[in-house]
């Protein structure tokens, strides 16, 4: 399975956070799947770290794990967020819907307006 990680998902996993479940967890260990980050989430990070509304432990360079693949912003991706429905106003999050669509990806996500858009979530 090829699985895009929402931020906080990735984030969850990185500081051990309850939040994600048990299986969560193992699917996002288990070197059988194919694990990505957007460059959108690294973007997201680094806004919210700067003001300091998030803390992170390692530079932004570093917080991806090496068997996580980043997920470069591509002109076909923006593209397809134009196409998007708007239901959701995030617009880093309308990128990964983009991404997750275009490449295709499954979402792992605890974002509950993922769901109405047509992709598939891990949750």
């Amino acid at each position: 399975m090829k699985i895009l990680l929402d931020t906080h998902i990735l984030l969850w996993q990185l500081t051990d956070n309850p939040k994600l479940s048990h299986t969560n967890s193992q699917l996002i260990e288990d070197p059988q799947h194919q694990k990505f980050f957007s460059m959108a989430s690294r973007w997201e990070i680094a806004i919210k770290s700067s003001p300091g509304k998030l803390q992170i432990q390692q530079s932004i360079g570093l917080i991806v794990p090496q068997e996580v693949i980043i997920l470069d912003i591509r002109l076909h991706h923006v593209k397809q967020v134009q196409e998007l429905p708007f239901h959701h106003r995030d617009p880093f999050d309308r990128l990964l819907i983009a991404q997750a669509i275009f490449e295709p990806l499954v979402i792992m996500t605890d974002d509950e307006w993922f769901g109405n858009y047509q992709i598939e979530l891990i949750r």
